[in-house]
């Protein structure tokens, strides 16, 4: 059988920062904010809370909402950049604070095209299975404890949050019907946080020159993501024999509202195919497009039959799309 989607979940921070703060915090007009990104709010968990709990919450709303026939679960894949710690893995502790244990649990760093990467991982390794088994696939992310609050091009950007879904067999003819993913290592340094690793340790001068912080440089990510939507989009669509006439709506990764408008204009989309949820709570790295495909579902379900398109860029740098029958 085929491998497609039991139920879905989402989760945001109650806290809102709006345009006034970024504004306060950088020097930048508000009109400035809204005229370069589209992005309203963004959520930012409190102090204590860590990239695992907000994955938990999303998680759990996955599990109470699955289908009573879906089978047991056989893994959780965790797609973040912001970790809670270097080791052990996020799953692990998601795994944890759930009380699975004995489920293989790991993380997937594709920066914002994680979901997408976990989500090929899930369907290659759920495919080879014929006993009804489920992976819970977690995007989420806590990108206000690594921003440069004086940086307006990063900071009006990125939010936290956490987006959840079960996947699991479904009849033959729905579900993921193909993948596509890649990496362009020879632009790392366009979005990277530099010291952390065993590169450069986040000691005193790494601290000083803010190497610990986001870095992104913004005209040649949105030169690539602009070029590489379409590509990865086409590949997508050519290995399951449709058109993107034949598709329902897109889910984007919402690197900012002005980016996914201009890339659906280049695509000749129709605005109301490209769900946003940008403006509302900004980029959320992995967790944006589980984030985007709850909340577009809760808006406005998709349909039996509906073909998706889950697309997505991020640092590394990375692409990824999924052609997805809904069922």
């Amino acid at each position: 059988m085929a491998v497609g989607f039991h139920s879905l979940g989402s989760y945001v921070p109650p806290k809102v920062v709006s345009n006034d703060d970024i504004a306060e915090w950088t020097g930048v007009s508000t009109e400035w904010i809204d005229t370069r990104t589209g992005v309203q709010q963004r959520r930012y968990a409190d102090e204590g809370t860590t990239t695992s709990d907000l994955a938990v919450l999303a998680a759990k709303q996955v599990i109470n909402q699955a289908p009573a026939e879906s089978g047991d679960l056989e893994m959780i894949i965790v797609a973040t950049s912001t970790p809670d710690q270097p080791q052990p893995s996020t799953a692990a502790i998601v795994q944890g604070k759930l009380g699975l244990p004995g489920i293989a649990a790991f993380d997937v760093n594709a920066v914002c095209s994680g979901f997408v990467y976990s989500l090929t991982v899930a369907n290659a390794m759920l495919s080879n299975r014929d006993d009804g088994r489920t992976a819970l696939v977690v995007g989420a992310e806590m990108y206000s404890r690594i921003m440069n609050r004086t940086d307006p091009k990063t900071v009006s950007l990125f939010g936290d949050g956490a987006g959840a879904a079960l996947l699991g067999p479904v009849p033959d003819g729905y579900g993921i019907r193909s993948c596509r993913i890649s990496a362009d290592g020879q632009y790392r340094d366009y979005v990277e946080v530099p010291a952390g690793g065993t590169r450069q340790p986040i000691d005193a001068a790494a601290r000083e020159a803010g190497r610990h912080l986001f870095h992104m440089q913004g005209r040649p990510v949105r030169d690539y993501a602009l070029a590489t939507f379409p590509k990865v989009i086409k590949e997508v669509l050519a290995d399951g024999g449709l058109d993107a006439a034949d598709v329902g709506r897109f889910i984007f990764h919402q690197a900012n509202t002005r980016l996914v408008e201009e890339c659906g204009r280049q695509m000749g989309l129709d605005p109301d195919r490209v769900p946003l949820t940008a403006p509302e709570v900004g980029n959320t790295a992995a967790a944006s497009i589980p984030l985007a495909l709850h909340w577009e579902h809760q808006r406005r379900p998709f349909r039996r039959g509906e073909h998706l398109v889950l697309a997505a860029v991020g640092g590394g740098m990375t692409a990824g799309a999924a052609l997805v029958t809904w069922y």
